[in-house]
């Protein structure tokens, strides 16, 4: 329970710590239908505790503010109460930024009580899963604002310093990496015994699949490699594009990556907004390109004589590496170059798009209850994405993790990897 404890302290300090940053005006902000204001992230994270924690295991607990039960619900709608549209969270000015950061401190200490008591280990594992949740929104947040800080004219900064120096070391070479065919399996294996140990639902049961031969790059693609597809008029030629992807970009205008504008002082014509301010194109033309949909990464692909990886392949390679890379922890807040031999960025930079569609693996379970919706009702019209990215805390990542979005999305930071047969 020592160790649970320390934890559940660790997480929400980041939380904290993270959002100090913003103002209260900051916070309020919801700039594009897929994101959150922080303010809501931090109400919502601690919903979550008081909700499935706090009311069922702790009988002598008084919820901060029963209001709150419905008005921080994001989509469990097996809790009961209507449940308001997401568009509306910007308008929450009540309850106020301070009543939030009570309520957290509240939860908190309600929590801390909790663990004074015996040990539970129903209750552990819901506590580890609202961890896991909350550096989800973690990550959320920080897309989020990013979306609301690009679209405010005075395009203010997250964080007030440039992006570190990166090693003078030349970018790795774009090589294939060869496997072999044969049944491999893929999935994590849970420990029942342990309520400590965790994954996503959604990622088990682990089970056996075939691969073909197949090749891997050992790398992402750059923004260098990404402009050529480009200039190549990538954006022009439908040819390239499947077809719900070429209306999108005709509706959408899309001509370049997300955050991506014309720059006639830098050489490349390009300027790139980070968390950090905007940069010449010139400046990160070996960092990978990020910030496109699934179907600017198959129309990549596609326009190389490639393909996207499936998610049994990405999974195959990635649990033979070390689980590291440039990850929040490191304070950068954007991709970095390569500068590892053999398969490097399989963890942190970039989600990478694959072209497995996200559905459940074969035997999965919903859970029951409320928490059956966390992951489970989400297995349409999306896609699976592997291995993190730069504002994904490095506790929370691994090789089994499936992350999952529609096709168009943009707002987080999706890239590249190219596989081919």
């Amino acid at each position: 329970m020592s160790n649970l404890a320390a934890k559940y302290k660790s997480v929400r300090s980041t939380t904290r710590s993270l959002a100090a940053r913003l103002s209260a005006e900051d916070q309020m902000v919801q700039s594009c239908p897929e994101a959150s204001p922080v303010k809501w992230h931090q109400a919502h994270t601690t919903w979550f505790f008081e909700t499935f924690v706090l009311r069922p295991f702790l009988a002598s607990y008084r919820p901060f503010r029963e209001e709150f039960h419905r008005l921080f619900n994001s989509y469990y709608l097996s809790l009961g109460d209507e449940i308001p549209e997401k568009k509306s969270r910007t308008t929450f000015s009540r309850p106020s930024l301070d009543e939030v950061l009570d309520f957290r401190a509240y939860v908190d200490q309600e929590i801390e009580n909790f663990f004074a008591r015996a040990f539970d280990r129903e209750a552990a594992r819901l506590i580890i899963l609202g961890l896991n949740h909350e550096q989800q929104h973690q990550e959320l947040a920080l897309t989020d604002i990013k979306h609301a800080f690009f679209s405010n004219p005075m395009r203010p900064l997250y964080e007030s310093v440039a992006l570190p120096e990166e090693p003078a070391h030349p970018l790795p070479k774009m090589q294939w990496l060869n496997f072999e065919s044969g049944l491999t399996e893929i999935g994590y294996s849970s420990n029942a015994e342990d309520p400590l140990d965790f994954c996503f639902y959604n990622e088990t049961p682990r089970h056996r699949v075939y691969l073909d031969p197949f090749q891997l790059a050992n790398r992402e693609v750059t923004c260098r490699e990404y402009l050529e597809f480009m200039l190549d008029d990538g954006y022009l030629r439908s040819s390239l594009w499947l077809s719900d992807g070429w209306e999108k970009v005709k509706e959408a205008r899309w001509e370049a990556p997300l955050y991506w504008e014309r720059d006639s002082n830098d050489e490349m014509g390009w300027r790139v907004f980070t968390l950090s301010g905007g940069f010449g194109l010139s400046l990160l033309l070996d960092t990978p390109v990020c910030h496109i949909s699934f179907f600017e990464a198959d129309a990549f692909a596609r326009w190389r004589g490639c393909r996207l990886p499936t998610e049994a392949e990405w999974e195959s390679v990635s649990r033979q590496v070390p689980r590291r890379g440039n990850l929040l922890g490191s304070g950068r807040l954007h991709p970095a170059s390569a500068r590892e031999k053999g398969a490097d960025q399989l963890f942190g930079d970039c989600w990478e798009w694959t072209a497995s569609a996200y559905t459940g693996y074969p035997g999965y379970k919903l859970l029951p209850g409320a928490l059956g919706e966390y992951n489970g009702k989400f297995t349409s019209g999306q896609m699976i994405l592997r291995g993190g990215s730069c504002v994904t805390p490095a506790d929370h990542i691994r090789a089994t993790y499936r992350n999952f979005f529609p096709p168009t999305t943009r707002w987080q930071f999706t890239g590249i990897r190219l596989a081919t047969y």
